[in-house]
């Protein structure tokens, strides 16, 4: 099934009356907030997100590797579709087992075609009790989805089929939006989403629908910028990750910090780099105060420590 439709007559309309960026949500200085407590001695909130995605051979990559032969680029792109499939096939399996055997259970960003051509990896998370965050249908850019609220409603439906969740959280392709986008993920009923790399804490979006929470994702501790975008050494997300958490983990003495990082299984879980990734998550986790949380466990907790502060 694919998601290009015809593009409803209230598309234009939509997005021509819909909030910029911008207008949705006010200015704070991370500085003038009032510091938010954890539960316990916890101080630092890990969001380990983990990207599932549909890659289909009718469309060029989402991303490529493997330069075309020549220079000319065609389909369907074989090459770098393999280097994805290797993914599913392997390297989502170390990562399972990387995660595990820290007891860490991340948010799974999925796209939900997965649950249909390989529900293998849906059941797997749902039995390692990992969080599964809306990630479109297939993965594509939103502005070719013609009609985004039908394919919001489809990618509710599979996933919710599939693994008996309902998302409550939402992460567009690419961190992708149009103008409306928001307005349709909050119409659709999300409490939050994670395109936005704003803040080192959640905040409050404005939308047509209400307000929906933002909850700091990462682009810059994410191994498709660090591994394929700029092509760096094996070691270069362990490196990057914990000089970020060293820093946050500082700051959050004062009050609390959220640290994202994404991760795909073929990249972060290919040979030459699992044992960095598992590097990495050792050492976050040896330290004292620091929670490994779901969206909505986020989500849950900003809500009530904002109601008490």
């Amino acid at each position: 099934m694919t998601t290009e439709t015809t593009a409803p007559s209230s598309f234009a309309d939509d997005e021509a009356s819909a909030m910029r960026a911008d207008q949705r949500f006010d200015y704070s200085a991370i500085i003038d907030r009032a510091p938010l407590a954890l539960p316990g001695d916890a101080r630092l909130i890990v969001w380990p997100v983990v990207n599932i995605e549909e890659w289909e051979l009718t469309r060029a990559m989402p991303r490529q590797y493997s330069n075309p032969p020549g220079g000319v680029a065609s389909l369907p792109d074989t090459q770098n579709w393999g280097w994805h499939e290797y993914g599913m096939r392997v390297g989502i399996w170390r990562l399972f087992e990387a995660l595990g055997s820290q007891g860490i259970k991340p948010t799974l960003a999925l796209n939900a075609r997965v649950c249909e051509t390989r529900p293998r990896i849906a059941q797997a998370a749902v039995d390692a009790g990992w969080e599964v965050m809306a990630h479109c249908y297939v993965q594509m850019p939103i502005t070719a989805v013609k009609d985004q609220r039908a394919m919001i409603r489809q990618t509710i439906d599979v996933i919710k089929q599939h693994t008996g969740q309902s998302p409550t959280g939402w992460l567009g392709p690419g961190r992708g939006q149009t103008a409306a986008t928001l307005d349709y993920v909050a119409e659709a009923g999300f409490d939050w989403f994670g395109d936005w790399v704003m803040d080192d804490l959640p905040f409050d979006v404005r939308t047509k629908h209400g307000s929906i929470l933002s909850i700091p994702y990462s682009v810059e501790l994410n191994d498709i910028t660090i591994m394929v975008a700029h092509q760096h050494e094996s070691d270069a997300m362990y490196k990057r990750v914990c000089d970020a958490f060293d820093r946050l983990y500082l700051e959050s003495a004062r009050g609390a910090r959220v640290m994202a990082f994404g991760v795909h299984p073929y990249i972060s879980g290919a040979a030459h780099r699992i044992k960095y990734f598992e590097a990495m998550l050792a050492y976050m986790k040896k330290h004292p105060g620091v929670v490994f949380w779901q969206g909505q466990q986020i989500h849950d907790w900003y809500r009530a420590a904002n109601r008490t502060a």
